[in-house]
């Protein structure tokens, strides 16, 4: 396997492992147009994403900038009910700042639904022609930015699928590229031996309150980030899930923390806080794996590295997802869903650093065009909803 690839090369720098055309609808009421627009080029680059929401949110509002100008998208098309509050203009002078085609359809002004849908099919099939001539540029590890989170979490996945993604993330990290892991809410009772790795005793005490500020979140929600199917799986505590989830982080030192939408400064090790700042407003914080997922594309993950342990299928728009099987009864029920059986390590028959090594591998015949298992299959999962953000502080990016 080489360490060495073609890219797509973007205005800003960037560069991106698919040259993607995002429809992005703008309200939940444009996304029946969106998505039909998207049904006329099936397993063809073009992916549906989009926000919900009626009210305006600056989360979502920098999300959406965020995505529509990621590294792995080529163009972009805007469709906008036209009353919601969401700022399609802003959205659509920052993609073009960013020289990809982008072009906005509003369908109480283009005739309704039959003839918004087939305008936007013919706007994907200019921005197409368009973005096929990208340029092409060399990529190595160190220009990729990895993010990885657990879902459908059982007892194998903090023995073998979540210690192997650790692993990974060491070489990751030891060849330059920036690697991302989360999920603040179940890392509680990890704080402190996260707070070691820190590269300054500052960022240590804010890795602390980034963790405290989850606990308190899920203490006035009253339900912690522990499912009734990780009980299922084995798991007795979040105590217990946590301990299992943060070893897929690895070893190496923390080099800061991001919220989500930062770009890590440089290669090195990350940790997203995923849970909103403020009073309890919106709700669970990861409401779903593929919220999370979002959260990690907007900050620059080219893929995601996925572990679960009870079985999960989801892959993502946008960027592929690389899904890692913990337990080997679950994988011999969803193999064509998987990609790695990292479960061969619990029956004996391959070591940490044998699995470690074939999660590394794939990760590189993903960036050079191989599609994952959820990609050949079709998933292009997508969620974005509300929530609230403060700057992170200077303690937040020592290196930066």
């Amino acid at each position: 396997m080489t360490n060495t690839w073609q890219g797509y090369l973007r205005a800003d720098g960037r560069k991106g492992i698919r040259n993607v055309v995002a429809v992005a609808y703008l309200v939940e009421c444009a996304h029946f147009v969106a998505d039909e627009i998207c049904r006329a080029f099936p397993r063809d680059d073009v992916h549906l994403i989009g926000f919900p929401g009626c009210f305006p949110n600056d989360y979502a509002q920098k999300m959406m900038e965020k995505l529509c100008t990621h590294p792995n998208v080529g163009a972009v098309v805007l469709v906008s009910l036209g009353c919601e509050s969401f700022n399609r203009t802003r959205l659509a002078e920052i993609i073009e700042a960013s020289d990809r085609p982008v072009e906005t359809f509003v369908i109480q002004k283009s005739g309704g639904s039959a003839s918004t849908i087939q305008a936007g099919r013919d706007a994907v099939a200019r921005a197409k022609q368009v973005i096929a001539g990208v340029p092409r540029v060399a990529m190595s590890v160190s220009d990729l930015v990895v993010g990885t989170v657990c879902g459908g979490s059982d007892g194998t996945s903090g023995i073998s699928g979540n210690p192997a993604a650790g692993r990974v993330f060491d070489r990751l990290v030891s060849e330059g590229a920036a690697c991302i892991f989360e999920e603040t809410g179940e890392l509680i009772g990890c704080e402190h031996i996260m707070a070691d790795r820190a590269v300054t005793l500052e960022l240590g005490e804010e890795l602390k309150a980034a963790v405290d500020k989850a606990a308190r979140y899920y203490e006035v929600l009253g339900f912690g980030s522990f499912a009734a199917g990780n009980a299922t799986g084995g798991l007795s505590t979040i105590e217990e899930k946590s301990l299992g989830a943060y070893v897929k982080s690895g070893n190496a030192p923390i080099s800061g923390i991001i919220k989500p939408g930062d770009e890590p400064p440089s290669g090195g090790l990350f940790l997203m806080d995923v849970v909103p700042d403020g009073d309890v407003r919106f709700g669970f914080p990861n409401i779903s794996d593929n919220a999370e997922i979002v959260e990690m594309m907007a900050s620059g993950a080219h893929l995601t590295l996925f572990i679960t342990g009870r079985g999960s299928v989801v892959g993502s728009a946008l960027a592929p997802v690389i899904k890692i099987c913990a337990n080997p009864d679950t994988y011999r029920a969803l193999a064509g869903d998987m990609d790695v059986n990292a479960g061969a390590i619990i029956e004996g028959e391959r070591t940490l650093n044998e699995v470690a090594s074939e999660i590394f591998d794939k990760i590189l015949a993903t960036a050079q065009g191989e599609q994952t298992a959820s990609e050949s299959l079709g998933h292009q999962e997508f969620i974005l909803t509300y929530k609230s953000f403060e700057p992170i502080g200077p303690a937040c990016l020592p290196t930066k």
